[in-house]
């Protein structure tokens, strides 16, 4: 009598911790209908299948463990999934993959992850970072071939991300080169931000290193304000190399932006400014989008993007999964996406 007594007792303490966690399975799976003219400096055209035009497509794991005392224990495994061919290359967790711990005093996260200095201001584009012809480019790789040279995430991570102060937040993100000689990957950056009703704003600046002895500064300035009838956001930012006995190299990229419900959904449109010093070149990119919401899981939306490139800009629409480059110095691109984004 008194072994079964005990045994319940176990059962019931288990059945309490078990209570106390939880874990989540999620994820969008975003495909679309791509065309892109002058998709490289012979002028030809391309269209097909796409993914991530309105949202970036993943497929994704998450939990949290309450310990007791206000203390919490969470991961997040997070990989892109491709509608256009199934990951062909297999599913991997290289979009997120921490472990944290949180409480009143914040969170600390270990592990693969966006870096605090793009984890904020990157939320100010209307076309979502990552995702879509309509995109704000400035956060680039700019021609550097390091894994990680946009600045979108880092591995070997150290992030800490403040509680809320009335309205007041803050980040901060260390990465580790892991190399015995040399700086290579690594990654020191935050953010503070400030969002109190319609008005939200946000200042970013990291320092990655990158190859070759290269260090690349980035400051970012955004912000929103939602009217009501509409939400206009701007974003300010200088991406800048200290190259080893060569020229320093800078892009200042600018966007404006605004957008409006409409019924069932939403109009965007964007303006975006690259200014490319090393080569005293401009882009131009306009991007004008509709999203319509079909549930509150399901939407189709449509996107058409103009990039026009002077002098001897060569910059291409960011179009995932309909191969494309740039057109040509001094060429112009148009692109067109339309799509479904379902997420569960």
């Amino acid at each position: 009598m008194k072994k079964s007594l005990i045994a319940l007792a176990v059962l019931a303490a288990s059945g309490a911790a078990m209570a106390q966690s939880s874990v989540t399975l999620f994820g969008i799976v975003d495909t679309n209908v791509g065309y892109v003219d002058n998709a490289n400096a012979a002028g030809d055209s391309v269209y097909g299948l796409g993914t991530g035009g309105n949202a970036t497509s993943r497929l994704g794991f998450r939990g949290v463990e309450d310990l007791g005392g206000g203390l919490k224990a969470g991961f997040h495994l997070e990989g892109e999934i491709f509608g256009d061919n199934g990951n062909s290359s297999g599913l991997n967790f290289q979009r997120r993959s921490t472990l944290s711990l949180m409480g009143g005093f914040g969170e600390v996260r270990l592990g693969r992850d966006q870096v605090a200095g793009y984890s904020k201001t990157r939320s100010y584009d209307l076309f979502g970072q990552n995702t879509g012809i309509g995109q704000f480019m400035g956060w680039s790789a700019w021609g550097d071939a390091t894994t990680d040279a946009n600045g979108h995430r880092k591995s070997n991570l150290i992030s800490y991300y403040t509680p809320n102060f009335s309205g007041f937040t803050g980040g901060i993100s260390y990465g580790f080169d892991e190399q015995t000689t040399g700086k290579a990957g690594r990654y020191i950056g935050g953010n503070v931000a400030y969002d109190n009703g319609p008005l939200s704003v946000a200042l970013s600046y990291d320092r990655a290193n990158l190859n070759a002895g290269v260090e690349r500064d980035k400051v970012t300035l955004g912000g929103s304000y939602n009217f009501g009838v509409a939400k206009a956001i701007a974003i300010l930012q200088q991406t800048k190399d200290d190259v080893p006995a060569a020229a320093e190299r800078k892009v200042n990229a600018y966007a404006l932006g605004v957008s409006a419900p409409v019924g069932a959904g939403e109009v965007k449109l964007q303006y975006a400014l690259y200014d490319q010093k090393a080569i005293d070149s401009k882009a131009h990119q306009f991007s004008l989008g509709y999203v319509h919401n079909l549930s509150k899981r399901t939407a189709v939306y449509g996107t058409v993007a103009y990039l026009q490139n002077k002098d001897r800009s060569n910059l291409g629409l960011a179009a995932k999964g309909v191969n494309t480059s740039g057109p040509g110095a001094d060429e112009n691109q148009t692109g067109v996406q339309v799509g479904i984004r379902h997420s569960f």
